[in-house]
């Protein structure tokens, strides 16, 4: 029985896509993204956890467990099992055979990265062991899973990326009928050759063959003036196409909830991004010219039809078979291709990593090691295009050979017929021409078959964004600032949140908090006690384990995310700065910057005098990510930012940590008038920032151990008493 291969489309999907061929192999067909959701992925990947407990959503019960090869071997009944590869990895084992010849045994295996692989004991051991055993998870289907429906993903089809030529139909039009005079004038050339030796050399009329050759000259450059116009319509049409294609690959993309992008590497967008180019060059390029190849085709059929029709048969049966033979070898390319994805992404995230991290790298002394794996990885492109041109020079060698022994029958049979005196030499060199402008058809026509399985092989990948759930729902209602709700403010009821499942650890655990209108609510507490992930939560980035989330009485699911964060003044620990003017890294979507909120947002931050020291004041562009700026010059700009939008509701997350003790207070002192009439939270190690707050909550291991004001908190001498005994001077 085959195994069927499902391919990881990332870096991070290995499991996963273990688990859809285990599901496959007992006969239900799980969409890979679904599975990605119920196993809780990471952009560190998938565990063990994770896996079992999407096999066990899906009715398949599961088993890990460290054994050793041995006992793989002894439990080889149970397979096919999901196994841990080289400590970063998953992979199926489908079964352990005999080798006939050796009698050694053979691990087969199934690699989302690499496809069907069969390994000696040897090699084996040195993927899957570490100190004697190895980890298996052994799955085991029940009821439960013969009986469910998996969900069914609609697929993106080529018919469906045909709408991107439909605003273009004028121009296609126009670049047919080039193509369809450009294939009358090629048809008459072998007429015009039949004709110059058979009427001209043959009876030495100077005369007639002045006329053909002048009747040729006059078809080359039409054809040419057509071939130029073409090639003109083609480069607009296919630019059009590839800038509308991605546009609205990225406008999907940025409708996609925040937690889609947190299993994501940039090396597997910028992958995508490639897929768009991938697609358009199949819809335009190699559509049209394929298109265009077949009138062609068909044309110099019919021609060839009515000279001879043996030396059609001919032509056509050894044309048949270099087709054969090219597709023979598309399957081989498929499974390099996936390599050729998976490598270029490591690539790619391997060349960012190195640009963003030398600072860190020359401090630490770690260019050698980095530059050292970046090379590997060159190696592995290296080997990896080695094979793919091994498996092209066979296919287009197999191909060439194929056809020039079909030039070389047909040019016999030809003659042949010249010497019997069936056919005249100008016929000859007619049919010769015929068969010259047919090669280049079947040519294009396998060029576009490989084509076609690119952008099919693209089309995978990028369906798993398109058919992603968006982040905005059509019957969410927005926020609604002047409700006469009875309870105005945040709420939070038995809140419970985990990242990565029902079994992973608890970020937060039974959250009871209100956070009234009009008030600053302060949020203290030791690094990794939940303080980021409670406003991550609060702005819909994630949504609760357990629990509801309410604004004024409204439960957060009902809520627009959109709505909810227009009204939100935002300011992250990790807070990017775009690689733009001072004004617009400050209005950010204002269109229409407004001078007045600028200048009192720089004036907010006490950020005026930095930009008047800069050659071009607010105008001044600054790098991506804010290089070239301070912690503290990028914190005043994502304060600025903050109070620029003028919201209702003011989110701050260390904001002030980079500063120094003396733009802190000012910032500090410049911030209290703001506040006045806004809904504050703030998150602060530095606990001078929160002392004023209206109610502080202190978090510890997720939970809230302590609320109150500053001065009730102190007295307590509780956790917050420890948190700040050693940063304020406190009082009686």
């Amino acid at each position: 029985m085959s195994f069927k291969v499902v391919y990881q489309h990332d870096k991070k999907d290995c499991g996963p896509s273990c688990l859809s061929m285990i599901s496959i192999h007992y006969g239900k067909s799980y969409p890979l993204q679904y599975l990605r959701n119920i196993s809780h992925i990471t952009k560190e990947g998938v565990s063990i956890l994770g896996i079992s407990e999407a096999a066990n959503h899906i009715g398949i019960e599961s088993r890990s467990t460290k054994i050793s090869l041995e006992g793989l071997y002894k439990n080889k009944d149970l397979l096919p099992c999901i196994l841990h590869w080289r400590k970063n990895h998953f992979v199926v084992l489908r079964s352990i055979t005999k080798n006939r010849l050796t009698n050694k045994l053979v691990y087969n295996i199934a690699d989302p990265s690499h496809g069907l692989i069969s390994l000696s004991e040897k090699r084996f051991k040195k993927s899957w062991l570490s100190d004697d055993e190895g980890i298996a998870l052994y799955l085991y289907p029940t009821d439960d899973f013969y009986s469910a429906n998996p969900p069914k993903e609609e697929q993106i089809t080529i018919k469906y990326l045909l709408k991107y030529l439909a605003p273009h139909k004028k121009r296609i039009a126009i670049i047919f009928l080039l193509l369809l005079l450009g294939s009358c004038f090629t048809l008459i050339f072998p007429f015009l050759t039949e004709y110059l030796i058979d009427k001209g050399v043959s009876k030495k009329d100077l005369n007639y063959i002045t006329t053909i050759l002048l009747a040729q000259l006059f078809l080359f450059i039409g054809s040419l003036l057509f071939g130029v116009i073409r090639n003109w319509l083609m480069l607009y049409i296919g630019t059009k196409i590839s800038i509308t294609i991605i546009s609205d690959f990225l406008k999907k993309l940025l409708q996609l909830p925040i937690n889609f992008f947190d299993t994501k590497l940039m090396g597997d967008f910028n992958q995508r991004i490639q897929d768009n180019e991938r697609i358009e060059e199949f819809l335009t390029s190699q559509s049209l010219l394929t298109f265009f190849s077949v009138i062609s085709f068909s044309v110099f059929f019919a021609v060839l039809l009515y000279y001879d029709y043996k030396i059609l048969l001919v032509y056509l049966l050894l044309t048949l078979i270099s087709i054969l033979w090219s597709l023979m070898w598309l399957k081989r390319r498929k499974m390099l291709d996936y390599y050729r994805f998976l490598h270029k992404s490591q690539n790619q995230e391997s060349i960012y990593e190195l640009l963003n991290g030398v600072t860190e790298m020359k401090l630490n002394q770690f260019e050698s090691y980095k530059i050292s794996e970046w090379e590997k990885i060159q190696n592995k492109l290296f080997k990896l295009n080695m094979k793919i041109l091994k498996v092209d020079q066979i296919q287009i060698s197999g191909f060439d050979f194929f056809n020039q022994l079909k030039n070389i029958i047909v040019t016999f049979l030809a003659a042949t017929y010249v010497v019997k005196d069936s056919m005249t030499l100008g016929m000859l060199l007619s049919i010769s021409y015929i068969i010259g402008q047919m090669n280049a058809p079947v040519n294009q026509l396998v060029n576009f078959l490989r084509s076609l399985q690119d952008a099919r092989l693209s089309l995978e990948r990028l369906n798993e964004v398109q058919n992603h759930a968006i982040e905005e729902k059509s019957k969410q209602q927005k926020l609604n600032l002047n409700t006469q709700a009875i309870k105005k403010g945040i709420e939070l009821k038995k809140i419970n949140f985990q990242y990565e499942g029902p079994k992973s650890p608890y970020v937060l655990k039974n959250i009871n908090l209100f956070i009234p209108e009009g008030k600053i609510t302060a949020i203290v507490g030791a690094s990794g006690s939940g303080k980021t992930t409670l406003m991550k939560l609060l702005l819909k980035f994630y949504k609760p384990s357990q629990g509801e989330i309410l604004y004024n009485s409204t439960e957060m699911n009902q809520l627009s995310a959109k709505s909810i964060r227009e009204n939100c003044g935002v300011v992250m620990q990790d807070g990017f700065i775009f690689s733009d003017t001072i004004e617009r890294n400050i209005a950010t979507g204002d269109i229409n910057i407004n001078d007045n909120k600028l200048e009192q947002a720089v004036k907010t931050a006490n950020i005026g005098e930095f930009i008047e020291s800069l050659p071009l004041k607010f105008n001044t562009k600054v790098g991506a990510s804010g290089n070239g700026m301070s912690g503290g010059q990028k914190q005043r700009i994502l304060i600025a930012r903050a109070v620029y939008k003028n919201p209702h509701y003011i989110f701050f997350d260390e904001a002030t940590s980079a500063l120094d003790a003396d733009n802190e207070k000012i910032i500090h002192d410049n911030l209290q008038d703001f506040f006045k009439g806004k809904t504050v939270l703030i998150i602060a190690h530095r606990l001078s920032t929160v002392k004023n707050a209206d109610q502080i909550i202190v978090l510890k291991n997720g939970e809230i151990v302590e609320q109150g004001n500053h001065q009730e908190l102190v007295q307590k001498k509780l956790d917050y008493y420890h948190l700040v005994k050693n940063q304020l001077e406190l009082g009686n």
